[in-house]
């Protein structure tokens, strides 16, 4: 990376910690208990990981527990998935009352907090997770490092960090910009709109699911790791 990663903060957040839906939502959810907890109402273990490392690395923590199936606090305003089919159908009142208590207050909490650390740099990890299979397909990764490959300093942390975690997991898949490019929409991407590249590195983090269970060793591993790892990459030159 140009420069030096020396003290160079962390902000962590976790758009897609939980599934709750607040009371004045639930009739809409009505047996819809499966779907909210599939991976299509949460990124199951993502705040789990996310608060250990934000523990480990002594960074502040942003996260929201409200299902995306409600809102999508990752999708931008106007992306047709900023709603779900559940609640598509709710009238533009309805849904402007959702973005202001819940999306609006969200996203200005985590762009304040990267504001506040400027002139910066500021790293940002947004913590994710994904089903292993999504319409019959497998998915062939165990830890994917989403970012923008037009922002040097955000490809070579993404190099550092998979030759990290490679050396911690050599069982594991280690892939970058997979499943997902990291220059979709998204909540990075929004954030790289207003910061500049050599003030902000924008991460997503996503952890395959598969992975998230009592007993696996992998997940214990993940747990006990990740943040001594980033520990280690902040430090380095």
């Amino acid at each position: 990376m140009p420069g030096k990663l020396i003290q160079v903060p962390f902000i962590f957040s976790c758009e897609h910690g939980g599934n709750r839906i607040p009371r004045q939502y639930r009739q809409l959810f009505k047996g819809q208990t499966r779907v909210l907890e599939s991976h299509r109402g949460w990124d199951r273990g993502a705040l789990q990981l996310a608060r250990r490392c934000a523990r480990d690395c002594h960074a502040p923590l942003y996260y929201s527990e409200i299902s995306r199936l409600l809102i999508d606090l990752n999708r931008s305003p106007h992306h047709r998935a900023l709603f779900s089919g559940i609640t598509r159908q709710m009238d533009a009142c309805a849904k402007h009352k959702v973005c202001d208590e819940h999306y609006f207050p969200y996203r200005e909490r985590v762009e304040s907090a990267i504001r506040g650390r400027q002139p910066g740099p500021v790293i940002h990890l947004s913590f994710h997770s994904f089903t292993p299979a999504l319409n019959g397909v497998a998915r062939n990764a165990d830890i994917g490092l989403l970012y923008d490959p037009a922002r040097p300093r955000e490809l070579t942390f993404c190099r550092r960090l998979q030759t990290l975690l490679r050396q911690a997991f050599p069982d594991l898949a280690i892939r970058r910009n997979y499943p997902y490019r990291g220059t979709a929409d998204g909540f990075t991407r929004y954030l790289r709109a207003r910061f500049a590249a050599r003030t902000y590195l924008g991460i997503e983090l996503e952890i395959n699911q598969q992975h998230v269970r009592p007993g696996s060793r992998y997940w214990q591993g993940m747990l006990e790791q990740f943040g001594r790892l980033l520990n280690a990459l902040s430090r380095s030159d």
